[in-house]
């Protein structure tokens, strides 16, 4: 058989075993009844248990958007301009900015902004970036569920109407994305999103891909999308081409629950006990770093055996995606000492990056990782305690001399799209 794995910009086609199991999103497959700009707008015109957003910005003199940032394939030159038009419908004159919840990733640049938004937007619309890193920049607003500090960006404590807009897929600690997500982490402090990310909620069984029933990171991003007063999101479900296939447009948490439910119909797979599994992060924007790419690499470690081998495909173009990541792996003999160490740490002591680190060291203390990603990432994955391997082809005959001919296979994908019901006896 034949099976395209999207790498960057662009998809690669592997020839792979008729045997190999495919778990896809049913999403590959879904047909939306209006195009991507009708479904947006309808989702607008008919919000879900709240007042159409035209209505709630009658009035108000400041409106904070909040966007999603360059690691986050929201398709905002769609969504954005059709926001933007129906906020302005009743209140043409009021003044809004659009803050980029880059949580705690790097800021855009200027050239991510303008692939991302276009031109028309970026040149006549007032961008703000987030920097949870500028104390100044930030309000107090409480202290959260989990007993941590809930700082977020002053410009959206003081705005008089606080609006999002997002997109919604599995989440590998978080459940799902969107909703709440915009305000913690997108919009928080460094030092708020160190608390809910901190290694005890990360070990939590409840903090895992597609649910949020007792998950106390998701419990933390709820309370601070209410004390932030988020009053509207407009979000969407996308294809493997990033086209919207739905949209849900209305009350910050009514809606987004019901994007919810609409995703997980889609994403859910029977679960499989492989040898080898091969995945993806999706493509561009979402496997630009190692650091993105560990939420595909969740997936594949609910489909393998427990010495099973992961083959990722990301292309890692722009590194590892954070210093302290990278660091915390390449200072470690292995990621047993990186694991270790971090279920010692506690809240308040937590520190940049620890929860990507905690996921991938258990993922490889449990699994060998063959990456297969740009040259220029190298030397990186090395440091980092993983085997690079310059194509699919290549990290699958390594990967059946290891586990020998009669290995079971099985792929996804887009690991990043799918919820494994983990088999019974895993």
């Amino acid at each position: 058989m034949k099976v395209k794995f999207p790498f960057g910009r662009e998809k690669i086609e592997v020839e792979l075993p008729d045997s190999t199991q495919v778990l896809e999103s049913k999403a590959a497959e879904y047909v939306p009844s209006k195009s991507q700009e009708e479904l947006v707008q309808a989702a607008l015109e008919h919000p879900i248990g709240s007042k159409r957003v035209s209505e709630l910005a009658k009035g108000k003199k400041k409106i904070v958007i909040i966007t999603s940032d360059h690691t986050r394939p929201v398709p905002s030159k769609i969504t954005l301009p059709l926001y933007l038009k129906e906020i302005r419908k009743n209140n043409p004159d009021c003044e809004i900015t659009i803050l980029i919840a880059t949580g705690f990733h790097r800021p855009t640049t200027k050239e991510e902004m303008l692939d991302k938004f276009g031109e028309e937007l970026v040149k006549n619309e007032k961008f703000v970036i987030h920097m949870s890193q500028n104390d100044e920049d930030m309000a107090y607003l409480g202290v959260l569920p989990s007993g941590g500090e809930l700082l977020i960006n002053k410009l959206a404590v003081e705005a008089d109407l606080l609006v999002s807009e997002g997109f919604i897929e599995p989440h590998f600690f978080a459940g799902f994305s969107g909703g709440r997500k915009s305000v913690l982490p997108g919009i928080a402090s460094q030092k708020t999103v160190f608390g809910n990310h901190c290694s005890k909620f990360i070990a939590s069984d409840k903090s895992r891909t597609g649910n949020l029933d007792g998950n106390p990171i998701h419990k933390d991003m709820e309370f601070a999308a209410k004390e932030a007063k988020l009053a509207f999101i407009l979000n969407v479900a996308i294809d493997a081409d990033k086209k919207v296939i739905a949209a849900f447009a209305g009350d910050a948490f009514e809606a987004h629950e019901k994007g919810c439910e609409f995703v997980k119909n889609l994403s859910k797979v029977e679960g499989t006990d492989a040898d080898i599994v091969i995945t993806t992060n999706g493509g561009y924007p979402l496997d630009q770093n190692i650091y993105q790419s560990v939420k595909s690499m969740t997936a594949a470690e609910a489909c393998a055996k427990p010495d099973g081998i992961i083959i990722e495909a990301s292309k890692c173009n722009d590194g590892h995606g954070g210093e302290s990541f990278y660091q915390t792996f390449k200072n470690a003999k292995n990621p047993k000492e990186v694991e270790d160490m971090i279920l010692k740490v506690k809240m308040e002591d937590t520190i940049a990056d620890q929860w990507e680190s905690q996921i991938l060291a258990r993922i490889l203390v449990r699994h060998q990782v063959l990456y297969v990603a740009d040259k220029s990432a190298k030397d990186i994955l090395e440091d980092m305690h993983m085997t690079y391997v310059p194509t699919i082809e290549e990290a699958l005959k390594k990967a059946i001399e290891i586990k020998g001919k009669d290995a079971k296979i099985a792929v996804i994908p887009e690991g990043i799209s799918v919820i494994v019901t983990p088999k019974s006896n895993k």
